[in-house]
């Protein structure tokens, strides 16, 4: 199903009709929703691509897109990676995502009109009935949560003040820091990161948080980010400092992304001098087929939508009838590790790539509802 709404009759919702219907001959979602808000005039995008195993999870991205296409594309392709993010981790949690697209030109969203853009995002979301929950993303935080609950019940991430379970940032993080040992410990025979250089691509509430538990652990880092005044971070930590460029092909042990997506591709897989990549970026391969380039040159990939499920995994805990308990919520993200070395076990088994074993599990665990109707999950490669 898909539907475009608008408050009055515009032209961008004419447009958006078109767009939707460009897409819709390869569209495998079960559900797509574009609305301007009355509000604000922004348009709030909800891509529901599978609840087969329950409500479909995501975070709500409030980003700055060239043209309604890319924001349409984005939400599209990252509610098909929740969907195997939450099989892959075997929750009863379906796959989708939340946009909100801010204009492309003219001033930064003033508080009010920003207040404005998250009430109509949460009339979208309530509009779907429970078959979408939205938490935090990029360009959102937890206090930005708490403005979209005034307009629907069904927002995860809420504070601990709420009844939720807060930033799930920190969870994320740390599921990535247990995946990185995994890694290491397929990549150079240890998980002991103790004097391993790493560099963490990105140092916003993720990679700073990460930044320091790898630090705790031993790691020579290098930090990068598009924000000079993240360096502060590194004088912090006694890291080294360099552009992302960069820091992608510093020789390394291992990198980690932890930025926007798309940053291994055909031209800069050639020229890491790194031995492992694991992080919490999500979509890092620009094409599928660069985890079999990334292979062919002996470096072991950790699958994103592995190493970076534990804020899903933190959320899914809240979401339980028993109610958030912090200590359950941190054993079962550490469990990233033992998912991650499932992945492996069948890429051996298998010989084929980490991002194909990773499908192929999450495809085994949906593999029961697929096929049962509307919402059977099809995920590329499965």
């Amino acid at each position: 199903m898909w539907r475009v709404e608008k408050a009055t009759a515009s032209r961008g919702a004419r447009y958006a009709r078109r767009i939707i219907e460009r897409y819709l001959e390869t569209l495998d979602h079960e559900e797509l929703v574009v609305r301007r808000g009355p509000r604000s005039g922004l348009y709030s995008i909800v891509a529901i691509h599978s609840t087969v195993r329950g409500p479909a999870l995501g975070g709500c991205r409030m980003w700055t897109y060239h043209d309604a296409r890319a924001a349409v594309r984005d939400a599209l392709r990252l509610s098909r990676a929740m969907t195997a993010k939450s099989a892959v981790a075997d929750l009863p949690l379906g796959g989708g995502k939340g946009v909100v697209m801010l204009p492309s030109a003219g001033p930064p969203l003033d508080p009010d009109r920003r207040r404005a853009a998250l009430l109509d995002f949460g009339d979208t979301v309530d509009s779907l009935g429970g078959r979408y929950v939205t938490a935090e993303d990029v360009g959102t935080s937890d206090a930005d949560m708490e403005v979209i609950a005034e307009r629907t019940e069904h927002v995860a991430g809420l504070s601990l003040e709420r009844g939720g379970s807060g930033d799930p940032s920190a969870s994320t993080a740390l599921g990535v820091a247990a995946a990185i040992r995994v890694t290491g410990e397929r990549a150079w025979g240890s998980p002991s990161l103790v004097g391993r250089r790493i560099a963490v691509l990105g140092v916003g509430h993720v990679g700073a948080r990460l930044a320091r538990l790898l630090a705790e652990e031993g790691a020579r880092l290098v930090l990068a980010d598009v924000d000079p005044a993240k360096r502060v971070l590194a004088d912090e930590l006694g890291a080294g400092w360099a552009a992302p460029a960069d820091a992608l092909t510093a020789e390394v042990d291992l990198v980690a992304p932890c930025a926007l997506g798309g940053v291994l591709d055909h031209d800069s897989v050639p020229t890491l001098r790194c031995r492992a990549v694991a992080g919490a970026a999500n979509n890092q391969l620009a094409a599928d087929d660069v985890a079999a380039l990334l292979q062919a040159r002996g470096i072991v990939w950790a699958p994103d939508f592995v190493a970076n499920a534990g804020g899903i995994i933190n959320i899914a805990v809240e979401l339980e009838a028993a109610g958030y308990d912090p200590a359950r919520a941190r054993a079962r993200v550490l469990g990233i590790g033992d998912t991650l070395r499932e992945v492996f076990a069948v890429a051996d088994a298998s010989a084929t790539t980490p991002l194909a074993a990773a499908m192929e599990l999450a495809g085994r665990r949906l593999g029961a509802d697929r096929g049962a109707g509307p919402g059977a999950a099809r995920i590329p490669g499965v």
